[in-house]
């Protein structure tokens, strides 16, 4: 678990707060995961809505809570928690009703949530080419170098090396872009992934058995993502594809996932646009 130590924090005031606290941003996969996660154990919290697309996290309010950057950051009662799956985990230990984890299971649980998060920074790979123009510089200069300066810098403690490789993906995407070559490694990655969740629903009827768990939650919001971005899931993956759209269209997903029609018509240009050019994910990724 990463909660914060009071030394790695800058904006005090979250310190004294009571109750259970939200940091997110509506389009965040992180953050549409916690969402869906209380919204199924029914839990009352605050939202505290952070603009990743202003640079909003990137303020010294924001990296004096989180140091990182990052949504979402759980406060409950004065405590500061961040990694998303780490707060549903605690969650779903501190509010015991509608368990989405099986008791004695946390620990497996967290080794299989670690193997998602492990390609969270393929699904941005995707996400920054396949939905927005080309050219579009993801994160300027400016807002980078504020990332470097504000916030502590420190997690538990000590540096957090974890600052590095956000630096090192978002510089790489303003110098070079995200190129074909990326694409091509994070599509085979979660080709490989959705393979083996297609062999286990081949057994079970979710992800973890026969009950719906945490890890549901965090493969429908990464699979939303990816069928967003083009990914070709009925053809590769039908097993998945059935077991994907009735989670996805359940109230409790269906609220954070749904875009806004404006948000949805510049996606749907961009990908006409992709047809045009031959450079759509699938051609793209030789899927």
């Amino acid at each position: 678990m990463v909660q914060l130590l009071e030394s790695d924090i800058l904006t005090k005031e979250v310190l004294d707060w009571t109750g259970v606290h939200l940091f997110h941003f509506e389009g965040s996969s992180c953050s549409q995961k916690a969402r869906v996660f209380m919204n199924l154990k029914g839990i009352e919290w605050e939202s505290h809505p952070i603009n990743l697309g202003t640079g909003e996290n990137y303020s010294e309010y924001y990296l004096g809570i989180n140091p990182r950057g990052l949504v979402p950051t759980l406060v409950q009662d004065g405590e500061v928690h961040i990694e998303s799956n780490d707060i549903l985990i605690l969650l779903d230990d501190r509010f015991p009703e509608n368990k989405l984890i099986p008791d004695g299971m946390e620990n497996k649980m967290a080794e299989l949530l670690r193997h998602e998060d492990d390609l969270h920074l393929d699904l941005r790979t995707i996400t920054f080419r396949f939905t927005q123009p080309r050219g579009k510089e993801p994160r300027s200069r400016d807002t980078l170098q504020n990332y470097r300066d504000r916030g502590t810098g420190r997690v538990r403690g000590e540096k957090d090396a974890h600052k590095d490789v956000e630096l090192k993906f978002w510089e790489t995407a303003a110098n070079v872009g995200i190129t074909d070559d990326a694409v091509r490694v994070s599509a085979v990655r979660f080709k490989d992934t959705l393979n083996g969740l297609a062999n286990q629903l081949e057994r079970t009827r979710y992800l973890f058995g026969n009950d719906l768990t945490v890890l549901d939650i965090a493969w429908v919001i990464y699979v939303n993502r990816l069928v967003r971005c083009g990914y070709p899931l009925e053809r590769l993956h039908p097993k998945v594809d059935e077991w994907f759209w009735p989670l996805r269209e359940r109230p409790e997903f269906a609220q954070e996932l749904n875009v806004s029609p404006a948000l949805q018509k510049a996606v749907d240009e961009n990908h006409a646009q992709q047809r045009r050019e031959g450079k759509t994910l699938v051609d793209v990724a030789g899927l």
